[in-house]
Formats: C-alpha cells, structure tokens, sequence
C-alpha cells in the first residue's frame, strides 16, 4: 500500500512529509502490517539503474521516502518537488521519540560488533522510557550463511520488537528486509544505512550547515576519502546522465 506514491526517474517515491511518513508507520505498526521501508539517494537510484533486484525491491516497499538534496533539486527541475527531504538518520530519532511516548519496541541490527548495543544504551539515555528490546551484530559474510540467517530470524521473532531498524549497507540491508520480514514478522523494518554508527557516535555527521546544503557527501569524502571517493565523485557522477534520460516530456495542451 503506497502513501501518495508517484513515479520519479527510475522508480517511485512516497511524497510525504516527515509527520506523514511517522503517522503511517504507527498506522501500519497498530495494523501489525509487515512491511520495509527505504530511503533513496542518489547512490540508489544509479543502482536501480542497473540492479533490477534492487530496483523490485524498492517498488515492493511499504514506504519510499526520498533522501537528498540532489533528488530534491532534480525534483524540483522537473517542475514536481517534493514536500520533505527524509533520511534515515533523521527518521530513527523521531520514530525513537514516538515509540517511547507510545510504548512501542525497536531493534537494532547490525554495525560492528557492540556498536548497536552503544547505539542502543544513547537511545535509552535520550528516551528513558524507549524500549529497546534488542540488539545484534551479525558476522562478516552472513548473507552467504543459510543458519546464521536462520539464527538472526529467530532472535528478531523472539524479541516481539515493532520497529526493526537495519544498518549494513546498501544493498545487503535491503535485501535482507525483503527476503527475510515475512519470517521474523517485525511489522515495520528499515534500511538505515551508517544511522547505527551515528547515533552510537563511531561516525560523525557532516555540521548540520553542510547537510543543509546538500554537502554532506564533501564532508564524508574527507572522512573516508578511500572508501566513498570512488562513489561518489566517479559512480555518483551517472545521475546527470539518468537526470536527463527521465526527464518528464511536456505535455501538450492539445
């Protein structure tokens, strides 16, 4: 079930703003709706280009919120902005907040190892009454691994959590979720990306000036220059290309 879903470029996004998108959520969690949630960006929608997995993925998801200036300004050239910028690291705090105002339950899955725990015990600081019910970080390699899978979907059944909040990495995060939500039965799970490491304090985000202005990808080339260099100023560079190829025709007024 999309929220006012419409195509854009290569796939399609849910043009919502941040009170909608919680809203939503809590509807589908008191539904008890199994469903995943993805924030794309540019680097997704260069993937979706090429990944037809991942491209079946994002349009089979309970919510497509968009995430980055850049799509915010391709948006906006193509004469269809959006209402609101959506990142997951954004989202969490927020979903955090509301989950402890209304006693819902959270799991944190993935990072290195003890990360999400950290993660879990600044949550717990910040929202006392937040009720992280678990947390774990799978091995190297589990993907490839059919029992620690197994293993991951029974721990996350057993915890009754509402809420499952996953940070691996795009696209291992998102095809876990989708191959996996109909087992452990968590209704609500998201792709977060480094969030946990964020909110645990192992990676630092860019200043908030820089994220409003759409420089947040300078700020993480700095950091990491030969981990993201190569993304985002030879991968990335793809978008201008796919800009163009979906930009919507004019229509005639005949």
């Amino acid at each position: 079930m999309a929220l006012n879903r419409r195509n854009f470029m290569n796939t399609v996004i849910d043009d919502v703003t941040m009170s909608e998108a919680v809203d939503y959520i809590e509807k589908c969690i008191l539904e008890r709706r199994i469903g995943q949630v993805i924030t794309p960006n540019v680097d997704q929608i260069v993937r979706i280009e090429w990944d037809g997995y991942f491209k079946k993925i994002c349009e089979n998801c309970e919510l497509v919120l968009v995430d980055g200036h850049p799509l915010l300004w391709i948006a906006k050239w193509y004469g269809k902005p959006f209402k609101q910028k959506i990142p997951g690291s954004e989202l969490v705090p927020v979903l955090c907040e509301m989950a402890a105002k209304k006693g819902y339950s959270v799991f944190l899955l993935g990072a290195a190892e003890g990360v999400a725990e950290i993660a879990a015990n600044n949550l717990r600081k910040k929202y006392p009454a937040l009720n992280v019910v678990g947390t774990y970080s799978p091995p190297f390699g589990f993907e490839k691994d059919k029992k620690e899978i197994e293993k991951i979907d029974e721990i996350l059944y057993k915890s009754g959590a509402d809420m499952l909040f996953v940070g691996m990495g795009v696209p291992k995060q998102d095809i876990f979720i989708y191959e996996n939500m109909s087992i452990y039965k968590i209704p609500m799970s998201f792709s977060i990306g480094a969030t946990i490491d964020f909110i645990a304090g192992t990676q630092k985000r860019a200043p908030r000036w820089m994220r409003n202005h759409g420089l947040e990808w300078l700020y993480r080339i700095f950091r990491d220059p030969l981990r993201l260099g190569k993304r985002y100023l030879i991968d990335d560079r793809k978008i201008f290309r796919l800009v163009f190829k979906y930009k919507p025709k004019k229509q005639s007024n005949f």
